[in-house]
């Protein structure tokens, strides 16, 4: 069966537009969503400004109205989806880093549709199903805003154990993540530098210190700083506020970072480790930090729209005046 629902497109310059779009019933270990809610991210921008031959969103949530053969969850199930459809074969996918994994089906939102259209086909192997009592919205930071930022903290952990402050570049959905994430694991300073004034003064009420982006030796000397900019400039400050044995996590993408080994790296043991999206197993540990502090990390979403207001969703997002936007399904539960 073949349902038509009207679905955005993205035509490119800044350009969204409504059209009838086809959604084929699910095959043999797929499932078919009803979409209720999907977070816009900075990685869109490129779809925004370039178009996409798919229905983009890959931070979404929803029910499923329709399962395929050899599927175990239930109709009316709720949950989320992981960006990455993994093949659950490879090296990488036995041993857990499903984020890594070499032989992906798909990237939910890039190659394949995604969750700002009123369905989305999956595979079973990356939804993941939520509790009842994390609204539909909400659903949406466990993906990015929680998953990234878990992950990257994760990653610190490995080489940084003893932590007495933290600094963030760039204080937008994922600097705003990596600060609610990083209060609740570490109780210490957490400082964060922007360009926007608006999203220091929101980050601040997560109780971030914040910082000019020309200030951030203010923040001293932090133990892990993690970068969410992309910038070059953004990391080499980064690396030059360090502390002895500290430790810089890249999870923007973009630029590039200069380094003199010996100076940056050999005398002051730093290191310096990315951090992509996160592995499908941490989710349990993020629902569970969801559920108990729900009212807190839902503050992060600072804007909710109807599917019919997307453009202005994202006129106002690239403006920088924004935490994490939610976009909606009209009549979504």
């Amino acid at each position: 069966m073949m349902r038509t629902a009207l679905a955005p497109v993205f035509a490119g310059a800044g350009t969204i537009e409504f059209a009838d779009h086809e959604y084929p019933d699910p095959g043999p270990g797929q499932l078919l969503l009803a979409v209720q809610a999907n977070a816009l991210c900075g990685t869109d921008r490129h779809q925004y400004y370039d178009g996409s031959q798919v229905v983009p969103g890959h931070e979404a949530a929803g029910t499923v109205i329709r399962t395929g053969e050899g599927t175990q969850t239930t109709v009316d199930t709720r949950g989320v989806v992981f960006l990455m459809d993994f093949c659950g074969e490879c090296r990488s996918c036995k041993y857990g880093a499903t984020n890594q994994c070499l032989a992906k089906r798909a990237d939910m939102g890039f190659t394949h549709d995604g969750g700002y259209g009123p369905y989305e086909l999956v595979h079973e192997s990356n939804f993941f199903p939520i509790t009842d009592d994390i609204e539909i919205g909400n659903a949406t930071l466990l993906l990015d805003v929680m998953g990234t930022s878990s992950h990257a903290l994760g990653r610190a952990a490995l080489v940084r154990q003893d932590v007495e402050s933290v600094y963030i570049a760039g204080a937008g959905p994922i600097g705003l993540g990596l600060t609610v994430m990083s209060k609740l694991k570490y109780d210490v300073p957490v400082y964060i530098s922007d360009v926007s004034p608006w999203r220091l003064e929101f980050a601040e009420t997560f109780g971030a210190i914040p910082l000019r982006a020309d200030d951030v030796r203010a923040a001293g000397k932090p133990d892990i700083a993690f970068d969410a900019s992309g910038k070059e400039s953004a990391r080499r400050g980064a690396l030059d506020i360090l502390s002895q044995r500290g430790a810089l996590i890249c999870v923007g993408h973009g630029e590039g970072v200069t380094l003199d080994v010996s100076d940056d790296l050999i005398t002051p043991e730093h290191a310096i480790l990315g951090s992509e999206y996160f592995r499908y197993d941490e989710l349990p540990g993020n629902l569970a930090i969801l559920r108990e502090h729900q009212d807190l990390i839902s503050r992060v979403i600072s804007h909710r729209f109807p599917v019919s207001e997307i453009a202005e969703a994202f006129r106002l997002f690239v403006a920088g005046e924004t935490g994490k936007v939610v976009i909606t399904q009209e009549g979504a539960a």
